[in-house]
């Protein structure tokens, strides 16, 4: 009874395998120039995201450095 079940496992981890062969050739990868754009879109919005956030902790330093009369 354990062999079948051994033999049943494999063929479930075979069938899994060529699922995921057959899933990974429906993708649909971006080009090159894609990849490069979305880049570039995400590098612009980090640097305008670090810019807001620096300036809230410079603002919020001065605010408790005023409020501690330091």
């Amino acid at each position: 009874m354990s062999e079948e079940k051994k033999a049943n496992a494999f063929k479930r981890i075979g069938r899994s395998i060529r699922n995921m062969k057959g899933e990974m050739s429906r993708v649909v990868w971006p080009s090159r120039k894609q990849v490069f754009n979305n880049t570039g879109v995400v590098l612009i919005f980090m640097g305008i995201a670090a810019i807001i956030i620096g300036g809230f902790d410079l603002i919020m330093a001065e605010l408790v450095r005023r409020a501690l009369g330091a």
